[in-house]
């Protein structure tokens, strides 16, 4: 034994010291936070791109009923029924319209929309039949239509809108499982 008092007890062969790796605590914490800001970091990113989706259907939604309120304000249902032959200002007040959310002009009015038809209400109050009746077949009253609530059909006017989702960090979170396109309806009755 030499002259220290304290006699080191790990392993001393080949001359050198060896720590043995299994008892080594020194940048434990690190690795430990690495790890778990790594999943914090991925669950946050996730949450991101879930709130901005549905933000952005919101918005889809929000054009489409815009687009709607545009068209009942720029025909005149006295005079300009069916908007969709009548009225001019139709097509340009509804495109104006659908893009003024914060989406902008990348929100569209697919081909053939707006469209137009008539409807009744059922009990539940909603729309019959399913596609509407033609402008040309107007019925005199909704007795003729089966499920439909007495009354005079209503003019609705349909628009459709759709918008081109690009998730934020593409493969990297779950926006990459959500639709490319959004699509949204909304009726509008004109009269």
């Amino acid at each position: 034994m030499s002259g220290n008092r304290f006699q080191d007890s790990r392993d001393t062969s080949a001359g050198g010291v060896s720590f043995s790796l299994c008892h080594d605590n020194r940048g434990v914490a690190g690795i430990e936070f690495a790890l778990v800001a790594g999943a914090l970091c991925i669950l946050l990113l996730n949450g991101i791109e879930v709130a901005r989706y549905a933000y952005t259907v919101m918005q889809v939604q929000n054009a489409a009923q815009i687009g709607a309120q545009a068209a009942w304000k720029a025909c005149d249902p006295t005079r300009e029924l069916p908007a969709t032959t009548k009225c001019a200002a139709l097509k340009t007040a509804v495109a104006t319209a659908i893009q003024s959310t914060t989406l902008g002009a990348n929100v569209k009015l697919p081909a053939g929309s707006p469209t137009e038809a008539y409807y009744c209400l059922n009990n539940s109050n909603a729309l019959i039949p399913d596609g509407g009746i033609a402008l040309s077949s107007k019925p005199s009253n909704c007795n003729t239509v089966a499920g439909a609530q007495a009354g005079a059909p209503g003019d609705y006017i349909k628009i459709d809108v759709t918008y081109a989702y690009q998730p934020l960090f593409l493969d990297f979170t779950v926006g990459r499982l959500f639709p490319s396109t959004i699509r949204k309806t909304t009726y509008m009755r004109l009269l």
